[in-house]
């Protein structure tokens, strides 16, 4: 059975000084985006185009989307699957390719989780759950552009962080 689901956000520009955009270099990229309560998230463009570094941007938002997706279908399989997960870290990185007449496109997205399991004998069924996972992931089935994992995991202790 297929089923919509909606996301509502509400996106404001918070970089007017004083003259709109009468002028390129006479605003700054700032916004503010925030959904149902939700503490606002701050954000700009990428420093490359002038944005403010100290803020997120979309292609940083686009990236953590893609490995949050992940790393949540992952973690959902390994739990359905008997495969015990203490600890996972994705160290995710994007491409994007500026064109020359000033546009741009994501050209693929890595995904680097290293994963701690309590136990080396589910080593073999957790690394298969990242193609699971990577089929499953709803952001990643939404983009034109190659998402890939190199996963390593390992045994050890939880360290609560």
């Amino acid at each position: 059975m297929e089923q919509d689901h909606r996301y509502r956000i509400q996106t404001t520009w918070t970089g007017d000084l004083g003259r709109g955009t009468e002028t390129f270099r006479g605003y700054a990229r700032d916004h503010e985006t925030s959904s149902d309560g939700r503490p606002p998230l701050l954000a700009s463009s990428d420093p490359s185009f002038r944005g403010d570094p100290a803020r997120w941007n979309p292609e940083l938002l686009l990236v953590a989307a893609l490995s949050q997706c992940h790393m949540l279908w992952f973690l959902h399989l390994a739990s359905v699957n008997g495969v015990v997960v203490t600890g996972y870290v994705d160290e995710a990185e994007g491409v994007m390719r500026e064109t020359s007449d000033g546009g741009g496109h994501f050209v693929e997205v890595v995904l680097r989780p290293a994963v701690t399991l309590t136990d080396a004998d589910m080593i073999e069924r957790a690394e298969s759950l990242h193609e699971v996972a990577s089929g499953r992931c709803f952001i990643a089935n939404s983009v034109n552009f190659p998402v890939h994992h190199e996963a390593k995991t390992r045994v050890g202790e939880h360290t609560g962080v």
